[in-house]
């Protein structure tokens, strides 16, 4: 793939979006830590220095890939219907869509799970503002669905349970990753096989979980 020089605001955006999907098809390939930018200035076709010109850093082009993916998950999530039913049947259902909907979305997935301890290291603080910032927008996304499935939980609990949602689906991601010799010790130990998670299952149960919990309190958080 070869570009010539980006000169409009479209051109530029149009870059930048194609360095983000050759982003997002490497990590299909290989996890985080290895997604170079030389490797991506390559796949796409342009000079390392003239990769820079669009985003500051390979992290910067993760973090742009990240909440790009967060807001297509989010679109997603908002086009399906609230359930019915009580409180904890509507909690349920919203636990059971978001495991499903995250594990449809691998690269997201990924990201998640790479974010505080790769992501967010070797960037500038212009970039960590830019990024918190998005992420509370995320956050804040996000909470106005848990309240819309379960308005019985309130504002400020439906952002902690945003937060706390995408913070235990980069972490189950990770763990339900298993590597070669992992994989090799369950099938070496049949008794092991308890300690392989399916990250649906486990990181819907730990939502549910979270919104039970945030209704036995009646939907709020302790007062501090």
């Amino acid at each position: 793939m070869t570009f010539r020089r980006a000169r409009s605001t479209e051109q530029r955006e149009e870059r930048r979006r194609a360095i983000l999907e050759t982003t997002a098809a490497m990590l299909l390939e290989m996890p985080v830590a290895e997604v170079s930018l030389n490797e991506i200035s390559r796949r796409v076709g342009l000079a390392k220095s003239n990769v820079l010109r669009y985003v500051e850093s390979r992290e910067a082009a993760l973090l742009d890939l990240l909440h790009a993916r967060i807001q297509e998950w989010q679109s997603a999530l908002d086009e399906a219907p609230a359930g019915s039913g009580s409180a904890q049947e509507r909690a349920d259902g919203l636990a059971g869509l978001v495991g499903t909907t995250l594990a449809a979305r691998p690269v997201l997935c990924d990201l998640l799970g790479a974010q505080a301890a790769v992501l967010e290291r070797n960037v500038s603080t212009a970039l960590a503002v830019r990024h918190k910032r998005a992420s509370m927008a995320g956050a804040r996304t996000f909470a106005a669905t848990v309240h819309r499935h379960v308005p019985e939980i309130d504002a400020d609990a439906a952002m902690h349970a945003a937060g706390a949602t995408l913070l235990c689906a980069g972490a189950v991601w990770t763990a339900t990753q298993p590597s070669a010799a992992m994989l090799a010790a369950y099938e070496q130990d049949p008794g092991l096989a308890a300690m392989r998670l399916d990250f649906t299952t486990a990181l819907g149960e730990l939502v549910a979980l979270l919104l039970a919990g945030l209704l036995a309190r009646g939907g709020r958080l302790p007062a501090a």
